[in-house]
């Protein structure tokens, strides 16, 4: 038997609030599926399951806030048979002793007592917002069933199935969004990402580097590229970056992974979290994963979609917890350069600011050029200033030979190369 736990959705994350449940007992269920959607400090994530078998209990209930690490659930390996419930032995009464009526006792688990969802959320999960778009349904007509009235997946496929019925009586006005609500949220989220940055200054020893890059080879390159093509199929700055990185990691692999229980463990892929700021205040940093492996022209597609997503609060748990470094860029906030603070377990972060025209001395002459600023946070534990270095450098290089990103795949990461 499995047991299905709450995971950690980031290192600011210490508990969440279990919203709905997108399966029930008896379900077969498959490695990647969502299975649940939690609430955290920063969105409601759709969380998914990483094994094969079928849902034997849902041990707690939608509206119940439990720390990470929980057992949700339990989850019946294949070919794997529920045990009865047990059942207590009967007590001898004595004859002359009166015989109460008990009530009767379930051998279920008991279900984790729900808690006041926060006030002034929106009550309709992430997965049934997404659902009702397909089907052309406005989740706000729909009645729901989760806690505090919230919408789920089954009520938006239950609408679906059923043709609206006019309505008799006094309708219940659904509890209006009191203004206190969304300043309450950023103030949570704020709280989080504090104490996670409080703990990564304070456990990791941070070191930086910096390192101007010309890229008037890489702008002129996509440039020439994206001539011709429709606005939704042009590629952005910001993605070359993003590959540039994890091609870059390739000679320096000691950069890409996470430092924990005592140690460093490498990543043989780049699944690179990409820091977006939130409207109204704050910031998320999920994960596209593969980047190294992937065409521009679908880093592209992915981060659109990550960023949309991610601001509409509707983001998935893998997205949350695979980062393998993270990657900022300020440069559309006018920001030149950018220092930031390494989010654990990771142990590097590179920044980029924006792409400015600059002096610049090439074949012996002075130029105008764009240049922009990489810089680079990382782990003293797992790596020094000589192999940070290193890594800045092979970025550079990469970004003159643009066009090896478009055709380029990263190779398995090893430890080739790193310092002890």
């Amino acid at each position: 038997m499995i047991e299905f736990k709450l995971p950690s959705l980031g290192a600011d994350m210490d508990e969440g609030t279990l919203l709905s449940w997108s399966v029930a007992p008896g379900d077969a269920v498959k490695r990647g599926q969502v299975v649940a959607v939690v609430d955290t400090s920063k969105a409601a994530v759709d969380v998914e399951i990483w094994h094969d078998g079928r849902v034997g209990e849902l041990l707690v209930q939608p509206g119940s806030k439990v720390p990470v690490g929980t057992v949700l659930a339990t989850v019946l390996e294949p070919g794997e048979v529920a045990a009865p419930p047990a059942v207590a032995p009967a007590k001898p009464v004595a004859a002359t002793a009166p015989v109460a009526t008990a009530a009767p006792v379930s051998a279920a688990p008991q279900l984790a007592q729900p808690e006041q969802a926060p006030a002034g959320r929106r009550p309709v999960s992430p997965s049934a917002r997404k659902r009702a778009r397909e089907l052309g349904i406005d989740p706000d007509s729909v009645r729901g069933t989760g806690v505090q009235g919230a919408v789920t997946l089954a009520d938006v496929e239950a609408a679906a199935r059923t043709p609206p019925v006019p309505a008799t009586g006094v309708a219940t006005a659904a509890p209006p969004t009191t203004p206190a609500a969304v300043p309450d949220r950023q103030k949570e989220m704020r709280k989080a990402i504090a104490a996670a940055m409080s703990r990564s200054k304070r456990e990791i020893p941070h070191y930086y580097l910096s390192e101007k890059i010309p890229m008037q080879v890489a702008l002129t390159w996509l440039q020439q590229r994206n001539e011709g093509l429709p606005i939704t199929e042009r590629i952005l700055p910001a993605v070359l970056l993003l590959k540039a990185v994890a091609i870059a990691l390739r000679r320096t692999p000691e950069l890409n992974g996470f430092y924990l229980d005592g140690q460093f463990q490498a990543s043989p892929a780049v699944h690179a979290g990409v820091a977006i700021s939130l409207r109204g205040g704050g910031l998320v940093a999920p994960a596209i994963h593969d980047v190294g492996d992937k065409p521009l022209a679908q880093l592209m597609r992915e981060l659109a979609d990550l960023v949309k997503r991610a601001r509409a609060g509707s983001l998935r748990s893998s997205e949350m917890s695979d980062p393998t470094i993270t990657v900022t860029n300020l440069g559309d906030q006018g920001a030149e350069t950018v220092f930031g603070v390494i989010y654990p377990p990771q142990v590097a972060l590179v920044g980029f600011g924006s792409i400015v025209v600059r002096p610049w001395v090439q074949d012996g002459e002075v130029r105008a050029l764009p240049v922009v600023n990489a810089t680079l946070a990382a782990d003293h534990r797992a790596s020094d200033g000589h192999r940070g270095a290193l890594f800045l450098v092979e970025l550079r290089d990469v970004l003159q030979r643009p066009q090896s990103l478009a055709d380029a795949c990263t190779a398995p990461a090893t430890n080739q190369g790193a310092q002890t």
